[in-house]
């Protein structure tokens, strides 16, 4: 049999990499069904069980049917009994394989009917056949009847094992700070939907031989658990749950290469990853770590609450939240949601009162005061007044975002969720963070991943478009709720929890998201901005006085830090654009909140969205899918700007922390120094220091920054370092950039301008020299993010000019002689923001991204 040669030369290659085999193509499992219907092996049979992935992909659509055959008795298989067969479809989730055991409930072979009760009883992903299910039953099928009562009685979740009493494992500990970089290294972002290869980057930049310290730990014999002092900042990446997972947790049967389960302990757990931990079906818990080391065996006692090593207290905990065990008894928040709305239905369709098998979220008292602006917001989408910090909502995801690095992750576990179609109102995918240096496989899904999206009515957008958050941003709806997979999907308008890839997807699908409502920290502005001070250096003094207040700490140990896992929100700067909002909310990221919002006044709101109308419009001319979402998204925007009202905080709020910048005080740039974001400096600390290469890109850019570094360069014909990037965050500020002659002012200073995108900023692809330091307009400067072993300084792009002329960072005098001087009368031209609608008969340009005149240039690596 050829196909079994091939595939153990495929299992062979996959083995010296240290992972298991892919799992089956629709062509390899047409292959075995026709290998099984003639000369079947126990091989073969294990293949098509175990090597198929589930929900709705391609390749679960060719075995369900060939196993509904079998069930049906339509084909006879020796080695495959009829109810074998459905025994087999019952493993695979939801999609495809749900209307043939619906079928089955109605056979004539008992056998046949009484597996597809068993199996159907587990299944929790059956959308609209529930209502086939529910038909059967009314019309007084037995089976049927059977099912709805399972369901009801919440069978799904009962079978399965409570979180034991006592838990033994073996602690692996990296101390200080892990961020998601390390769990999941960028430059490997390619492999991430391959979640055992990507798994083998685990702590590779981190520390020697990782993995073979996770091996030697194994032989212990108990599972290991995951410590470190500061766990999962950064990114909101799934693949470093995934990652964590693959080497800690569990096999899910019938789902190859993914597993759940796993335990994970810090100290502070970041709270984008410790949702998408829930998420996943690990037990994330935030104790003191400072008595545990790698190799310890570590008793813990969950509903004690304590932590021992040889008998001896290390540690005392609180679940959280309280209903974090039914999470991992059901293998997941995701699937506990969707379990509990089955019951839900189950028992309404049997005139039963509500099920008492499940935790209820322990709810926050009602204080009486008011409300914060957050707090109305997804109160909104919520169908209440108001949330109080502590409360369970599940809030209405409006707009939901995916980039290309977490785009296939997210599309697995779409097809996991068995989902043919988007319930969220906008679904947006782009191609931001692969559009300059796309290796093989990111080819593969930059034309396949588009019709995946807006065949399910989402939008995508195309290669060399742009950053996804300058795109989605103005797609947004004010005063309302989203999320995406990426932490820096922070709306300068409404209000959006960025999540892991599991956790969109589930927003997308449903159109709802869990939430435990976080509390709020109040950031209030006063005062004049002074001369020469942007709106980048508000970003940072927003960290700078937090410390300056004993609100933050740099050091990981004992780290400070009121913003992590609260809402951070900002008020006194009411006239901001937009755009502007977005670098306040965008930075929030690196204060590890879980949200942000911005107070603005409405004429800038209306301004942005009429402007975001005309740009939708145009999309739609242009041949955008889905056409249909386009089109639902502008009319709602008229219908806001027909009655353009925002809402505001009420004035007896309550915050966690308010936290008072004045702007009169704040007199020279400031920085961001290596390598923390937190680590934020006065530009007079750090002046002289040699600066090797700089760039001015990513999301916290708009087109004023480019016009402003451009007027700083103007005149110059060589810059003083290394390499000078520039790399705009869409091809509308590109394609303006040129018309007002900006890329002449690059071209003639050798600055090295590319595709729009995210290009150096996240380093997946893209790299500083290793070794040298960087100035840069990014969002985040952890170790190795922008090259190997690279320091780099966050600050304004009117900075980053004047160091890419020095060859160093300026003085506090050089910045105020250059910068103020040269920006002089030409304010009003340099910071005008976009506004489409005032461009006569306004339509996109053709973007072509082949290298020009200005070497602008996609290159394959």
């Amino acid at each position: 049999m050829a196909f079994i040669e091939e595939y153990k030369a495929h299992v062979a290659e996959r083995e010296a990499l240290g992972v298991p085999a892919l799992p089956l193509t629709a062509e390899q499992t047409a292959t075995v069904i026709k290998l099984i219907k003639t000369e079947c092996t126990d091989e073969l049979l294990e293949l098509l069980t175990s090597r198929v992935a589930p929900g709705v992909d391609d390749s679960a659509q060719v075995k369900a049917a060939f196993l509904n055959d079998v069930a049906a008795e339509n084909i006879k298989v020796a080695t495959i009994t009829p109810t074998r067969a459905v025994e087999m479809l019952g493993m695979m989730l939801g999609g495809f394989n749900v209307l043939p055991m619906v079928n089955c409930l109605a056979s004539s072979n008992t056998a046949v009917v009484d597996a597809a009760v068993a199996a159907l009883s587990k299944t929790l992903l059956v959308y609209d056949a529930f209502n086939d299910v529910e038909k059967l039953h009314k019309d007084g099928n037995a089976a049927a009847t059977k099912v709805m009562t399972s369901w009801a009685n919440a069978e799904w979740f009962t079978s399965k094992a409570p979180i034991a009493d006592e838990i033994t494992v073996t602690v692996y500990k990296v101390p200080g700070e892990t961020n998601t970089d390390d769990l999941s290294p960028a430059s490997e972002a390619f492999t991430r939907s391959d979640i055992p290869l990507h798994a083998n980057s685990l702590l590779i930049n981190r520390m020697d031989n990782p993995l073979d310290t996770l091996k030697e730990l194994k032989t212990k014999g108990h599972p290991i658990a995951y410590v470190g002092d500061v766990v999962g900042t950064g990114s909101s990446r799934k693949s470093g749950v995934n990652s964590v997972q693959w080497h800690m947790g569990v096999d899910i049967p019938g789902v190859p290469n993914k597993r759940t389960g796993g335990v994970v302990i810090g100290s502070t757990i970041a709270p984008i990853f410790f949702a998408t931990c829930e998420d996943s079906g690990a037990l994330p818990l935030e104790m003191d770590v400072s008595g545990m080391e790698t190799g310890d065996v570590l008793t813990l006692l969950p509903y004690k609450g304590e932590a021992k090593i040889n008998g001896k207290t290390v540690a005392t905990f609180k679940l959280n939240p309280n209903t974090i065990t039914d999470e991992v008894q059901a293998g997941g928040r995701v699937p506990l949601i969707v379990g509990r709305g089955l019951t839900s239905k189950a028992r309404a369709v049997l005139g039963l009162p509500a099920s008492d098998k499940f935790l209820t979220a322990e709810q926050p008292a009602d204080t009486g005061k008011g409300y914060t602006l957050a707090q109305k917001m997804v109160g909104k989408a919520s169908g209440l007044a108001g949330v109080r910090p502590g409360m369970y909502v599940e809030p209405e995801m409006n707009t939901v975002g995916s980039q290309d690095t977490t785009g296939p992750m997210t599309r697995d576990e779409i097809k996991e969720l068995a989902a043919l179609g988007f319930n969220a109102d906008l679904v947006l995918q782009t191609f931001c963070h692969t559009a300059a240096y796309p290796k093989p496989s990111d080819v593969e899904m930059q034309h396949t991943l588009p019709d995946f999206i807006s065949n399910r009515s989402g939008i995508s957008l195309r290669l060399g478009d742009g950053v996804i958050h300058s795109w989605m941003n103005r797609m947004v709806l004010p005063d309302t709720v989203g999320t995406g997979a990426d932490s820096h999907t922070r709306f300068p308008l409404g209000i959006s929890f960025p999540a892991g890839s599991g956790a969109v997807a589930f927003a997308a699908v449903t159109g709802s998201m869990p939430l435990t409502m976080p509390e709020s920290v109040l950031v209030r502005f006063k005062g004049e901005m002074q001369p020469g001070i942007t709106l980048r250096d508000l970003v940072n003094a927003i960290p700078y006085v937090a410390i300056q207040q004993g609100h933050l700490t740099v050091p990981k140990a004992g780290k400070i830090n009121v913003f992590a896992g609260r809402i951070l929100e900002i008020e006194g700067l009411p006239d901001l654009k937009a755009e502007q909002a977005f670098e306040l909310s965008d930075a929030s990221a690196e204060r590890s909140a879980a949200a942000c919002t911005v107070l603005l006044n409405n004429e800038p709101v209306i301004e942005y969205i009429k402007s975001n109308v005309a740009l939708l419009e145009a999309m739609a001319k242009d041949g955008y899918s889905d056409v249909t979402t386009i089109e639902r998204r502008i009319g709602k925007m008229k219908d806001w700007l027909a009655n353009p009202t925002l809402m505001k905080p009420d004035a007896d709020a309550e915050y966690a922390a308010v936290i008072e910048i004045d702007l009169n005080t704040i007199t020279e740039p400031i920085l961001a120094c290596p390598n923390d974001p937190d680590n934020v400096k006065l530009l007079s600390e750090v002046a002289g220091e040699k600066i090797d290469e700089v760039f001015l890109g990513s999301c916290m850019t708009n087109i004023g920054h480019y016009r402003a570094a451009g007027e700083v360069m103007r005149g110059e014909t060589k810059n003083a370092v290394e390499k000078f990037w520039i790399v705009p965050p869409t091809r509308m500020d590109e394609q303006q950039l040129i018309n007002e002659g900006y890329y002449d002012v690059y071209k003639e200073i050798q600055a090295q301008t590319e595709v729009p995108g995210c290009s150096l900023c996240m380093g997946n692809q893209a790299s500083a020299r290793q070794g040298c330091t960087v100035f840069s307009t990014s969002t985040r400067n952890f170790d190795n993010r922008l090259g190997k072993g690279t320091q780099v300084y966050l600050g304004s792009a009117e900075l980053a000019a004047l160091c890419a002329k020095l060859g160093r960072i300026p003085t506090v005098q050089e910045y105020m002689d250059v910068v103020p001087a040269k920006l002089a009368g030409k304010e009003d031209k340099v910071y005008k923001y976009l506004n489409f609608n005032e461009i006569k008969n306004y339509k996109l340009e053709a973007r072509d991204v082949a290298e020009n005149k200005y070497g602008i240039t996609v290159k394959p690596v």
